[in-house]
C-alpha cells in the first residue's frame, strides 16, 4: 500500500500550479463580477494539453488515468481558480470513448483533444424529473434514418460554451419496457447544425456557473448521432458518473485546501486584543478539524481513483469520495468565512466567491443525501429509501 503520489503526478501538480499562477485572484474576481466565462484560462489549459489528459494518445490526448485528472482539477481549485469552468471537457467524452463507434471516435475525439471541438454540455436533468433520471420526458421518436427529439432539459452547464451536446432521451416509453433502466438512449448533437431546434436560456445563479435550460423542438438527428445501442443510454450514463464524481471530489478537495490555507494564514496574522486570533481555540479548532477531514477525504478519493484506473467496480467508493470531499470542503469554507469575519463577505478577499462555489458541490452533480441513501442500500444492504 503506497500513499505517495508518483513523480509524474507531482510534476503535473507543479505544472498546473505554475499555469494557474498566471491567472491570479484578480482574474477570477473580474470574471465573477462581469459574469464572464474564463475563456483565456480555459484556452491556456487546452493549449497545455491538460483538458485532453484522459483521451488516449491515439486520438491526440495524453492517455493518463483518472488519478492524474484528479490532480489537475484539484490544483486548479487549490490555486484559487474554478475547475468547473472546464472539467466537463475532460469527462463528458467518456461515454463516447467507451461506447461510441470507431467512426464517432475518429471524428470527434481528436478535436476534443486539441480544443477545436468543445463537448462540455450534457443534457440529463429535467424540470419534473430531478435526480430520477428514469422519469425523464424528453422523447426521441424513431423515423427512417434517425430520430426526432422533443423535450426540455435544465441545469445544462456550459451549453453556450460548447459545440456538441450530449443528450439522453427516452426512445421507448417507460410503460413499455420490462426494466425501467431500459429504453433510454444517448445522442451526440451538433449544436450549430441543430439550429432553431435547440434553444438555450441562461439561468442566473449565485455563482458564475453558466448553466441553462435547453428547449428541444423537433430536433432531427441521424442514426449515426446515437452513441452505442438504442435503449442502453442509462447504463452508459452510469459508466460516466464515476469519473465525474472523482473529478468533482478533487475540485472540492482543492477548494477545501485553499480555505484552510487562507484561514490559517489570516488567523496567524490578524491581531485582535493584542494577540493573533488564531491563538483562540474557537478559531483554530474548526480549521484544524476541517484540515483533518480533508486529509481523510483525500485518502478515500485516492482509493476510489485507484479502483477506477484498475478497471475494478468502484461505484460506492466514488460516491463516498464525493460525499466526504464536498462535506469537508464546505466545513473548511465555513471555518474560513468565520475566521475572516466581516472581511469574508468582501469580494476583494475572494472567500465569498469560493464559499459559494464550494456549496454547489454538496448538491450537484448528485445530492449528498442521495449518496447517503445509495450507500445505505447498496453498501449496507438496508431497504431502499427512495
Amino acid at each position: 500500500m503506497d500513499f505517495d503520489y508518483t513523480d509524474t503526478q507531482q510534476e503535473i501538480r507543479e505544472a498546473v500550479r505554475k499555469l494557474c499562477g498566471e491567472f491570479g485572484p484578480g482574474y477570477w474576481l473580474g470574471c465573477d463580477e462581469a459574469g464572464a466565462y474564463p475563456e483565456a484560462f480555459v484556452q491556456a489549459m487546452t493549449d497545455a494539453g491538460w483538458l485532453a489528459a484522459l483521451i488516449p494518445e491515439a486520438y491526440g490526448g495524453s492517455g493518463l488515468g483518472v488519478m492524474e485528472g484528479c490532480v489537475i482539477l484539484e490544483e486548479i481549485n487549490r490555486s484559487g481558480g474554478n475547475g468547473a469552468a472546464c472539467h466537463a471537457q475532460m469527462y463528458t467524452m467518456g461515454s463516447l470513448l467507451a461506447h461510441g463507434s470507431a467512426q464517432q471516435k475518429q471524428k470527434y475525439l481528436p478535436g476534443i483533444a486539441d480544443g477545436s471541438v468543445r463537448l462540455q454540455a450534457f443534457g440529463v436533468t429535467e424540470p419534473d424529473a430531478g435526480s430520477n433520471t428514469l422519469k425523464i420526458k424528453t422523447f426521441a421518436r424513431k423515423v427512417p434514418g434517425g430520430y426526432v427529439i422533443n423535450g426540455q432539459k435544465i441545469w445544462t452547464s456550459r451549453y453556450f460554451q460548447s459545440h456538441m451536446y450530449l443528450l439522453i432521451a427516452r426512445t421507448t416509453p417507460i410503460e413499455e419496457v420490462v426494466k425501467k433502466t431500459e429504453g433510454l438512449s444517448l445522442f451526440l448533437v451538433d449544436i450549430a447544425k441543430a439550429g432553431a431546434s435547440l434553444k438555450g436560456k441562461p439561468i442566473r445563479t449565485m455563482m458564475n456557473h453558466h448553466t441553462n435550460e435547453v428547449f428541444i423542438d423537433n430536433l432531427e438527428v441521424s442514426d449515426e448521432d446515437r452513441v452505442g445501442e438504442e435503449g442502453k443510454g442509462f447504463h452508459y450514463l452510469l459508466d460516466s458518473l464515476n469519473s465525474e464524481r472523482l473529478l468533482v471530489s478533487s475540485e472540492a478537495l482543492g477548494d477545501g485546501k485553499w480555505f484552510v490555507d487562507q484561514a490559517s494564514r489570516y488567523a496567524s496574522e490578524r491581531r485582535v486584543f493584542d494577540r493573533p486570533i488564531g491563538q483562540n481555540q474557537g478559531i483554530q479548532f474548526p480549521i484544524a478539524k476541517a484540515h483533518m477531514n480533508l486529509e481523510a477525504a483525500e485518502l478515500m478519493r485516492n482509493r476510489a481513483a485507484a479502483l477506477f484506473d484498475q478497471g475494478k467496480p468502484c461505484g460506492t467508493e466514488t460516491s463516498m469520495a464525493k460525499y466526504l470531499a464536498t462535506e469537508a470542503s464546505w466545513e473548511a469554507g465555513e471555518a474560513c468565512m468565520t475566521t475572516f469575519g466581516g472581511y469574508g463577505v468582501a469580494n476583494e478577499y475572494h472567500v465569498e466567491r469560493k464559499w459559494k462555489e464550494a456549496r454547489l458541490f454538496r448538491t450537484a452533480p448528485i445530492s449528498n443525501n442521495l449518496i447517503l441513501a445509495q450507500v445505505a442500500q447498496h453498501a449496507l444492504g438496508m431497504p431502499r429509501s427512495y
